[in-house]
């Protein structure tokens, strides 16, 4: 990752263009390997890739080896002849710029069951090859397939149950049958039997995925693009990944969390952020050698090139709160094994190209711990020239280029930051001066200033949100951290990518020595 200079773009495969109301790994997913392979980029960032809950967000994933079944290219799926075109062409007016997750669900999960029941019950000699490759598919990944398709079905049972009972929340650790949340054996191997077609549909809905999205993989690897993915340091409560491991979390007897993780009170918020994921038992991860940490890391592996760990500070040491707390202000800082989970994670793999997400409360112990085995930390150039989120309009603040180290990626922003245009509009007279003269920033082209500052800077990586590219303002962001609603929906346009845009975003990327 570090030896070239690399250059690409940050968008999530849900903002791609499409007339299924959300963006899918089929044609359009292409035309845009395509448009930064034009365009000379080596590099695709996308969120975490799992099915998503409550909140739609990709970073609260029902599990963190699954596939989310809405990206699945349901022309694809006409081709293949799974569904008919008609069955497809029948969709709600969807908005072109939006994704509306309620009328999509609502739409899209009955053509997939009716896709996956095709498949599962055809003979002809075509299918044969499919589904002997299916068989395969999951025979390899029947470690977390197993428990995933089976837990996704107990909770699509029980949703449907809680909702008719006016519950809102149907977690398998708050409103499941006490055998079934457990895992008490022949409760589940009950449920295998009577729900064996329902757990089976499951299974197809991962193979179409894993399938589309190594067919898009391969496609990107061939045009010298590598894909950088997410691993979110912590997993949802309300997860697979919790119910199926319990030993490896802080839970209770009935799987309720003892203490939760979170931020400590900042500048930015007198209480502190209450994530409420679980904390690991890292005494028992340590154990086992932290296999399932391993398999974790492989699985992703076989969908990026690249990992970038999100909140990497928490390998160093962790903010856990009691659960039942309402804010976050009660906790501690508690040491994590980061040294010694490394170690193991390269004696095990190997060298895997890893980027730390190092933004927050980062000591000189984070520091240390990054350097020593030399991940490239992240840069972001509006906390350059925000006095809120530096508190340091000075020549001296980390994020301005001219004080980054060669191993690093600087980003315009991120998918939890304003686009570069909509934050420009709110800065402060104080901190539009420092922008004017630190750059020569047009206020009509501000993204492309800042793109350019990127592009130049000594950092070996740089990356811009696809809404920078497209200049665009706050009505394009892509998430607002601890709001709830309105998140995760932007997409662009089916004509945004231009010929005339590629050009661009070439020969910047060429005047820098950043092109392919």
């Amino acid at each position: 990752m570090h030896k070239k200079r690399l250059s690409g773009i940050l968008l999530h495969p849900t903002s791609l263009p499409g007339p299924c109301g959300i963006g899918e790994l089929g044609k359009e997913a292409f035309k845009f390997i395509d448009f930064l392979a034009s365009a000379q980029q080596s590099l695709w960032q996308v969120l975490p890739l799992g099915p998503t809950g409550f909140g739609d967000s990709p970073y609260a994933s029902f599990s963190t080896f699954a596939g989310n079944p809405l990206l699945i290219s349901l022309e694809k799926l006409v081709a293949q002849g799974d569904l008919l075109p008609g069955e497809v062409e029948d969709h709600p007016d969807f908005l072109d710029d939006s994704v509306e997750f309620g009328t999509l669900i609502e739409w899209k999960k009955p053509l997939l069951e009716k896709a996956a029941s095709r498949f599962l019950d055809s003979h002809s000699s075509f299918y044969f090859a499919l589904q002997k490759d299916f068989e395969d598919f999951c025979l390899h990944n029947r470690e977390w397939l197993e428990d995933y398709t089976l837990f996704m079905d107990i909770k699509a049972v029980y949703s449907g149950k809680a909702q008719k009972e006016g519950f809102l929340s149907a977690a398998w650790n708050n409103y499941w049958d006490k055998n079934l949340a457990l895992r008490e054996p022949g409760a589940l191997q009950r449920w295998r039997t009577e729900r064996e077609r329902e757990i089976s549909i499951g299974k197809v809905w991962q193979y179409y995925f894993f399938r589309q999205w190594g067919e898009l993989k391969k496609y990107a690897n061939t045009k010298g693009i590598r894909i950088i993915g997410d691993i979110p340091i912590f997993v949802a409560p309300d997860s697979v990944d919790v119910w199926a491991n319990r030993e490896l979390f802080l839970l209770d007897e009935e799987g309720k969390p003892t203490v939760v993780t979170g931020v400590p009170p900042d500048y930015f918020s007198a209480t502190g952020q209450l994530w409420g994921n679980p904390c690991y038992n890292w005494k028992e991860l340590q154990k086992t050698g932290y296999s399932w940490w391993v398999k974790r890391i492989r699985a992703i592996l076989t969908l990026v090139d690249i990992i970038r760990i999100d909140h990497f500070r928490g390998f160093e040491a962790y903010w856990e709160v009691p659960a039942g707390e309402l804010t976050a202000e009660n906790g501690r800082w508690v040491k994590a094994p980061g040294h010694d989970f490394f170690n193991t994670i390269k004696k095990t793999i190997g060298d895997i190209p890893i980027l730390a997400e190092d933004l927050g409360v980062i000591t000189p112990e984070v520091v240390e711990l990054r350097d020593s085995f030399a991940f490239p930390g992240m840069k972001i150039l509006q906390f350059a020239f925000d006095s809120r989120e530096s508190g340091d309009l000075s020549p001296s603040n980390e994020f301005l280029p001219h004080n980054y180290s060669p191993n690093s990626v600087v980003y315009t922003g991120t998918h939890d930051n304003d686009t570069t245009c909509g934050w420009y509009e709110k800065r402060s007279p104080e901190e539009l001066a420092f922008i004017h003269q630190y750059i020569d920033a047009r206020e009509d082209d501000i993204s492309w200033s800042f793109i350019r500052m990127a592009l130049s800077s000594v950092a070996y990586s740089a990356l811009f949100p696809m809404q920078d590219i497209l200049s665009l303002g706050s009505e394009a962001r892509m998430n607002t951290p601890s709001t709830i609603g309105g998140n995760w929906k932007w997409r662009f346009s089916a004509d945004a990518l231009t010929r005339a845009l590629a050009e661009k975003l070439l020969k910047i990327s060429y005047l820098y020595g950043r092109n392919l």
